[in-house]
């Protein structure tokens, strides 16, 4: 399958400059999660996902941080780098802004399209970035900044505690110096957990 992706991607990029749509044409290629442990595949043997702890459904960053490659001719310079974090929600938006149109008012996505031209000072950022998930051990990952929240599932008949000191329900973890997630920093930071807790009482997703 990844040899027959591979091989139409080649033929879509070829067939773009033989209808001189090439630098007209903004191709992006990403995915909708990390490595799976389905199927008889092991995650493990291949090393999918490197340093990052976690795979498919989980809300540790193995499970939802996946790379997103963008080529536009004289528009998107080669080789470069963005460490914008954003999330599927955010392409409507920047469909918009490129086609010219009006977003709908009522989403939560934001427009990637100044970090794809390279304009980080013009780039809006979101609060903060939430995933869930029914399936699993965790159900809950906030992204805020450098931190990391994570939410795993209690023993206790899955009741939503907010506890913190002697309970590992939330987890909390510094990507900037932990990007496996191996360290949980929630004892030590509480008003870190507190304040990423109470924007999602206030946006009623807990």
């Amino acid at each position: 399958m990844i040899s027959r992706m591979d091989a139409d991607v080649g033929r879509l990029m070829k067939l773009l400059k033989q209808l001189n749509l090439d630098e007209k044409t903004l191709v992006i290629f990403t995915s909708d999660n990390e490595p799976h442990q389905e199927c008889g595949h092991k995650h493990e043997f291949f090393d999918s996902n490197g340093d990052l702890t976690g795979y498919k459904r989980s809300m540790h960053e193995g499970g939802i941080r996946v790379p997103m490659i963008a080529r536009w001719p004289g528009k998107i310079a080669a080789g470069t780098v963005s460490d914008h974090p954003s999330g599927f929600y955010d392409f409507l938006p920047t469909a918009c802004e490129l086609a010219g149109v009006e977003p709908p008012q009522d989403i939560d996505g934001i427009s990637y399209l100044p970090a794809l031209l390279g304009r980080k000072d013009q780039q809006e950022k979101h609060e903060y970035l939430y995933c869930a998930s029914q399936e699993g051990a965790t159900s809950v990952g906030v992204r805020y900044g450098k931190w990391k929240l994570v939410r795993y599932r209690s023993a206790n008949g899955g009741k939503r505690k907010q506890q913190v000191a002697g309970n590992l329900e939330w987890r909390l973890y510094n990507l900037a110096e932990d990007i496996g997630e191996k360290n949980d920093l929630a004892g030590k930071h509480l008003e870190v957990v507190q304040k990423i807790l109470s924007l999602l009482n206030r946006d009623a997703l807990l």
